[in-house]
């Protein structure tokens, strides 16, 4: 979300906390389960510990990637951190903090081998050609900032080969008004369609994939689709964040994989010829295709761990209702 664009609900966010706070010291649970959010649950978790109540945290911050300070927060508010992804198991076993991998929920939903022809049938898309999904972002921000750039890429893309369409989930009425206007602005002839969310669909009935960084890029590898990835920030959250992230890569197939499979496109790198470029290169590349899909097949195997049976599972040894034999 950025640093600056959460600033004002700061004072909102610290109510609801303290609230929060209160009710759970006045009535204790048996274990209080953080879901992500870190920014508001670690605190919260800390206090709750502080008092002799048992904590787990599922979905780990990217702490591995930037402000690593943290860990030591996390070491004193949480019993245990779940995992979505086996490399952050290793980084906190190596801090000393205890925790488990338990697999990411999508890659138990989805399927292995999702038809493309089938997808399209489903979203009514008639067009037996190369199709395009845009994925500008689900936060109206991201699509502000992202509309333009993959539009005016799809158009670059288009003028080279005028049998390519494109197919657009967007998350909200906002963000669907937002990427019109944009639309109108940039090139109303664009062979687009316009859905309202479907974004898992979108991706399934695509060819190539181009989007914006975040869990869409794993959904995107979950379905065995070539991408390519592009993110902006607002310039002074950007110049912050370069001082704090220590990582190689941004997007999460590359993080999985620890090396550069998917094209990353960040602020003035972003441009019609680099997005446009690397779709073309993608869908006119079968074999550069087939490798992809190889390397995202072994890593959806490694991430099927059957997530929600191995959460509820620590929870139950946690609050010392683990199942016995015959029970």
């Amino acid at each position: 979300m950025g640093l600056v664009e959460v600033l004002k609900h700061l004072p909102e966010l610290s109510s609801i906390r303290r609230d929060l706070r209160r009710h759970f010291l006045k009535a204790p649970p048996d274990i209080f389960i953080g879901i992500d959010a870190p920014d508001f649950n670690l605190s919260l978790e800390r206090n709750l510990k502080n008092a002799g109540i048992r904590t787990l945290h599922y979905v780990s911050p990217s702490v591995w990637a930037w402000r690593q300070y943290r860990v030591r927060k996390i070491a004193a508010s949480v019993d245990c951190m779940l995992t979505l992804f086996p490399f952050e198991e290793r980084f906190y076993r190596e801090k000393s903090v205890p925790a488990r991998f338990v697999g990411h929920p999508l890659a138990d939903l989805i399927a292995d081998d999702i038809d493309p022809l089938q997808a399209r049938e489903h979203l009514g898309i008639q067009h037996q050609g190369p199709l395009v999904a845009l994925l500008p972002g689900s936060r109206l921000g991201e699509v502000r900032r992202l509309a333009g750039d993959f539009l005016r890429a799809a158009s670059w893309c288009h003028e080279r080969r005028n049998d390519m369409q494109f197919v657009v989930p967007l998350a909200n009425n906002a963000c669907r008004t937002v990427f019109e206007e944009v639309l109108a602005d940039v090139n109303k002839r664009l062979p687009v369609t316009l859905l309202n969310g479907q974004g898992l669909e979108a991706m399934a009935a695509a060819n190539a994939v181009m989007l914006a960084s975040g869990t869409a890029t794993l959904e995107c590898l979950l379905l065995k689709r070539p991408m390519v990835m592009a993110y902006r920030l607002s310039p002074l959250t950007y110049q912050l964040a370069r001082l704090l992230v220590n990582t190689p890569y941004y997007s999460l197939p590359n993080l999985l994989a620890d090396q550069p499979l998917v094209k990353e496109f960040i602020q003035g790198d972003i441009s019609p010829e680099a997005l446009g470029g690397e779709i073309l290169s993608l869908i006119e590349d079968p074999s550069r295709t087939q490798q992809l899909t190889s390397v995202f097949a072994k890593i959806h195997n490694e991430l099927r761990q059957d997530a929600s049976r191995i959460a509820a599972d620590t929870i139950m040894q946690m609050t010392g209702r683990a199942k016995t034999n015959g029970q």
